[in-house]
């Protein structure tokens, strides 16, 4: 049996990320830039994006924050999009999910410029995923094949099996164990 120390894995993983961030600067001449968007209250999502700030400050990334209120339309937030593709001082882009009941995941989603979707939830990126080529990964699939492999767990020939068939989590987790070679099962509910 392996027990998996997931916290140390993660600060090694932030550790190796704070040494990109100083190359990225050395080379660009300025920090790269997360552009982290939250529409609304909601606690859990509240949670993840604080995370994902405070990540950010650790490692040296600058995290342009746009916290919305609930009644923000989504005309209003294509344009906080439209206006984050364009900032040169943002490389990535993160719409917390999910949104309110009023706005169209999707056409947020599509929204967002390929190369800067760090969720990989953009149908190009799933597109890329989907037939194997290089591109974004949505992160918790990605987290989870990095903390086999750190554990050298060798998933070719393996069995999984995936309970959810969500875009998020369920669907890219299946590629990406098929990927690797393993046989996947996915399980509606």
């Amino acid at each position: 049996m392996n027990i998996i120390d997931g916290k140390k894995i993660a600060q090694d993983f932030l550790n190796n990320l704070k040494e990109e961030v100083v190359r990225f600067q050395q080379k660009q001449k300025r920090a790269p830039g997360l552009a982290v968007v939250l529409v609304g209250q909601d606690p859990a999502s509240q949670i993840y994006v604080r995370n994902k700030r405070t990540a950010c400050q650790k490692i040296g990334m600058e995290s342009f924050s746009q916290d919305l209120p609930e009644t923000t339309s989504e005309a209003e937030l294509m344009a906080i999009i439209d206006a984050l593709n364009h900032d040169p001082r943002v490389d990535g882009i993160l719409v917390q999910l999910p949104l309110p009941k009023h706005m169209k995941a999707s056409a947020i989603i599509n929204a967002i410029a390929p190369e800067k979707d760090v969720d990989g939830f953009h149908p190009m990126n799933a597109g890329r995923l989907f037939l194997g080529e290089p591109g974004l990964r949505p992160c918790t699939p990605l987290g989870v094949i990095h903390l086999l492999k750190t554990i050298n767990c060798s998933l070719s020939g393996k069995h999984a099996v995936i309970v959810g068939k969500s875009n998020i989590v369920g669907k890219p987790m299946a590629a990406m164990l098929l990927e690797e070679h393993a046989t996947v099962t996915i399980c509606h509910s």
